[in-house]
């Protein structure tokens, strides 16, 4: 007899379908399993075997044969263990039951128990757009699982529980659906804007970058206050939409970085990798096509410390992510485009020594060494950067300062009014901040007036600048004047975004 069980499996963000065909023949006692399968699901007739004679079952002793179809697509990871379980029962007329319209997905520990799986949330999406709408998952995942509307979701214990809802014997009710709530999320961070102390002009360029999701560079000396102004960004972000959180919690779900308490990412990603970080694990895609730093931060922020100190090809990887929001990866094995639509947060010291440009300390390096030193950072990546600001040393004066300092709930609610003003501006356009605008939307939205155009003129020659830092001067100033309620740009916008070009 042959069973025929439906299960998924992830290539990239998308959930494949997988029929699992269990044979039961004569033949010497054997279990083969075939269908381009990896280490993981080869291994999984062990614990198959295992789970089944812990659950009070017997496995068959003749020749099983389990086809995972299509036989083309490489299935990885150890979600399609229930599946084949359920097969050999099936096939076995151990377990009578119709599962054609069910997608099992789980883990077996050798004792029968469900373990939770990666990826369950982008599975049962996909599995949705393909006409699927019953899932058996494990117990561990439900949460998870339970924002996803339109599915019925069983989430049991263990293998015994899945027989006997199968059979009838102890039907089991779907999992309740969960409403995604943003209202009321306290800051749950250990730091707040409040506690930096001075560095006005670098808190303004901080929340002009975040209202408007500019791309951010600080400069300046050694402890001058730059890793801690970029680790107050996720205290004054804006909320997620539901859209939002389910595309950035269907990346951190195939990398198994779901916290089970809350199921779905509430808050934006704060990624800081380490400046030793390669190429590959910045974009992704390594030998099983996952997702990179660049995927991990999107809707977020990603914070690179120290920026000359990374490797020069590592920084280059992030040119075309950073114009297109999206990041294709390329390997052997295939081709996956993940989403890469973050705010680019970097630091840098001025030079190696870190005092170039110090009123209050002598800068020990060579003219050589300050070129060589600012040179790790391309021209191109530099020109991808919309704001570039100093940071100046503190006065003693200003950390003595006990007056009450604006709170980063205070400025996160200007976030918020502001990114509200963008969604309504461009609810027709498919973009979601003024840092997304292309050329026909700035020619839309950000109408100058021949001042304006005066003096963005005069910056253009004098400071140099190119075509894209010419447009990104103009987004920023749309979001500064978004920022100060006003519907046109005005001349002191554009002086401010021009003051941000960082030379």
């Amino acid at each position: 007899m042959i069973a025929k069980i439906c299960s998924f499996a992830l290539i990239g963000l998308k959930g494949i379908p997988v029929s699992v065909e269990v044979d039961v023949n004569n033949g010497l006692p054997a279990f083969e399993v075939v269908g381009l399968a990896d280490t993981a699901v080869k291994e999984s007739k062990e614990r198959v075997r295992s789970a089944i004679k812990n659950s009070g079952r017997t496995v068959p002793t003749r020749r099983l044969t389990a086809n995972l179809a299509p036989a083309d697509v490489k299935k990885e990871g150890s979600a399609l263990d229930l599946p084949l379980a359920i097969g050999v029962l099936v096939a076995s007329g151990q377990l009578v039951a119709d599962t054609s319209d069910i997608v099992f997905l789980g883990e077996l520990s050798l004792d029968g128990s469900l373990r939770r799986i990666n990826g369950v949330l982008p599975i049962i999406i996909s599995a949705l757009s393909h006409g699927y709408k019953k899932f058996i998952i494990p117990k561990d995942n439900q949460i998870e699982a339970s924002y996803v509307k339109g599915a019925t979701v069983y989430a049991l214990n263990n293998l015994s529980e899945v027989i006997d809802h199968l059979s009838g014997l102890k039907p089991c009710v779907p999992i309740e659906k969960h409403e995604f709530l943003t209202k009321g999320i306290k800051n749950s961070y250990d730091t707040d804007i409040c506690f930096v102390k001075g560095q006005a002009v670098a808190k303004r360029a901080l929340e002009v970058a975040v209202s408007g999701g500019h791309n951010l560079l600080f400069v300046g000396a050694p402890g001058t206050g730059k890793t801690m102004l970029a680790k107050c960004i996720p205290t004054i972000m804006p909320d997620m939409t539901f859209e939002e959180a389910l595309e950035t919690t269907k990346i951190h779900s195939v990398c198994g970085l779901i916290n089970d308490k809350d199921g779905i990412v509430f808050s934006r990603p704060f990624r800081s990798p380490h400046h030793t970080a390669t190429s590959v694990a910045l974009t992704g895609g390594s030998s099983n096509l996952k997702p990179g730093e660049i995927s991990l931060a999107h809707n977020g922020v990603l914070f690179l410390d120290e920026m000359p100190e990374y490797n020069r090809s590592t920084l280059e990887a992030l040119r075309q992510p950073l114009e297109d929001r999206i990041i294709s990866v390329s390997r052997a094995v295939g081709t996956i485009i993940y989403p890469a639509n973050f705010m680019l947060c970097g630091s840098m010291n001025p030079c190696p020594c870190g005092n170039y440009g110090s009123s209050e300390k002598v800068c020990t390096c060579t003219p050589q060494q300050i070129e060589k030193y600012k040179a790790r950072i391309s021209g191109p990546l530099l020109d991808r950067i919309d704001i570039q600001v100093e940071v100046d040393s503190v006065k003693y004066a200003e950390l003595s300062d006990d007056s009450e300092q604006e709170k980063s709930e205070t400025v996160r609610a200007r976030v918020n009014r502001t990114r509200k003003i963008q969604e309504n501006r461009f609810k027709d356009d498919g973009i979601l901040t003024n840092s997304d605008m292309g050329e026909r939307h700035i020619k839309k939205y950000c109408k100058l007036t021949q001042e304006c155009e005066n003096i963005l003129k005069n910056a253009y020659e004098s400071l140099h600048l190119s075509p894209r830092a010419r447009s990104r001067i103009i987004k920023v100033a749309r979001t500064i004047a978004d920022m100060a309620l006003y519907d046109e740009i005005r001349p002191e916008h554009i002086l401010e975004a021009v003051s941000y070009r960082h030379n």
